[in-house]
């Protein structure tokens, strides 16, 4: 999945997620399967309740590395759009 090319913007981070989630259209949500469930949980209520696709990634560095960062994430969501 790393160096995955996509149309759209990506936000990156458990919070940034969830804004993006309730304020934007979201295309996909990415959530790395070791991720904390309480960091978590809250996304995925919201990706079940708009339809949008989770998208699991094996491990939080593995998500980072796919996002361009040089820390962990725990999630991403890609985002129709420019981000303002």
């Amino acid at each position: 999945m790393a160096g995955q090319d996509c149309p759209s913007k990506r936000v990156v981070g458990a919070k940034q997620t969830l804004k993006a989630i309730m304020n934007c259209n979201v295309l996909q949500v990415y959530i790395a399967k070791d991720a904390e469930e309480h960091v978590t949980k809250k996304i995925k209520e919201l990706c079940e309740e708009k339809s949008i696709r989770i998208v699991y990634v094996d491990t939080m560095k593995e998500l980072g590395v796919m996002c361009g960062i040089d820390v962990n994430a725990a999630a991403a969501a890609d985002i129709i759009g420019e981000k303002k």
